[in-house]
C-alpha cells in the first residue's frame, strides 16, 4: 500500500471522529446510551460509590479516633511516668488506685504513641524485676524513629535474653543497638556488651571487632581502655 492511500485513510479516520464529535444526532445518541447505562446500573454504582465514601470517611475517623485515644493514654500515664523516674516500679507498673499504671495503658492504648511508649517502660520495669519473658515481650512491641530510644530498647532486649542464657538473640540485640544511629555517647557501651556477649559465645573474633571498633572508631570513650585491653588479652589466645 503506498504512502499516500495510507495518508488518505488516516484523514479519513480523522474526518469521521470529527463527524462524530460535531453531529447532535451521535452526540445524543451517545448521551442516551450513557444515560440508560446508569439507569440500568444505578444500584450497583450506588454501593461503589457508598462503599467508597464509607473507606474515606473510615479514614478519617480512624485517624480522629487515634488522635483522641493518644491523648487519653499520654494523660493517663502522667502520675505513671512520675512513679516510674522516683522507682515506685509497682505503682508505675500497676497504678495507684486512682491512676492506671502503664501496663494498663500499653495493654489498652497499644496502638496509640503514648501505649506504644508505655510498651518501653513496662519492659524495662519487667527486666528490672527480673521478670525477663515479660520484659522481652513489651520490649519488643515497641519501636521508634527516636535516635536514642530504639537502640535503648535494643538494648534492653539484649540485657534480657543475656540473663535468659540466650547469646544468640543477646548477640543479635546488641548488634542492632550499635548500629541504630551509631553515635559517641551509647554505641561504645553498646559494643561492649557485644564483646562480652561474644566471649561467652566463644566467638573471640567477634568480640576483638567490637572491641577494636571501639578503640579506632571512638577514641575519646570510656570504654576505650578496656576495650583496648580486652582486646589485646584476646589476640594473645589466639
Amino acid at each position: 500500500m503506498s504512502e499516500h492511500i495510507k495518508e488518505k485513510e488516516v484523514q479519513h479516520e480523522d474526518h469521521k471522529s470529527v463527524e462524530v464529535l460535531e453531529s447532535p444526532e451521535v452526540l445524543q445518541d451517545r448521551l442516551n446510551s450513557s444515560v440508560e447505562y446508569v439507569k440500568e446500573h444505578k444500584n450497583k454504582l450506588s454501593y461503589i460509590v457508598g462503599a467508597i465514601a464509607l473507606i474515606v470517611g473510615g479514614f478519617f475517623f480512624y485517624r480522629y479516633y487515634q488522635s483522641t485515644q493518644n491523648l487519653e493514654a499520654q494523660k493517663a500515664m502522667f502520675q505513671s511516668v512520675y512513679y516510674f523516674e522516683a522507682d515506685s516500679l509497682n505503682k508505675a507498673l500497676n497504678g495507684d488506685g486512682k491512676n492506671p499504671g502503664l501496663k494498663e495503658i500499653a495493654d489498652d492504648f497499644g496502638g496509640t504513641q503514648a501505649g506504644n511508649l508505655a510498651n518501653y517502660y513496662v519492659g524495662t520495669i519487667y527486666l528490672k524485676q527480673g521478670k525477663f519473658d515479660e520484659s522481652i515481650t513489651y520490649l519488643s512491641a515497641f519501636s521508634s524513629s527516636d535516635l536514642v530510644v530504639q537502640a535503648r530498647a535494643y538494648c534492653l532486649l539484649g540485657d534480657a535474653n543475656m540473663e535468659k542464657n540466650n547469646l544468640d538473640e543477646a548477640l543479635t540485640f546488641y548488634q542492632k543497638a550499635a548500629n541504630d544511629h551509631p553515635n559517641k555517647e551509647f554505641t561504645p557501651r553498646y559494643l561492649m556488651k557485644l564483646a562480652l556477649a561474644a566471649e561467652l559465645k566463644k566467638d573471640n573474633s567477634k568480640a576483638i571487632e567490637a572491641y577494636d571498633k571501639i578503640v579506632n572508631e571512638y577514641p575519646l570513650a570510656q570504654e576505650m581502655n578496656d576495650a583496648k585491653k580486652y582486646k589485646a588479652l584476646l589476640e594473645g589466645v589466639k
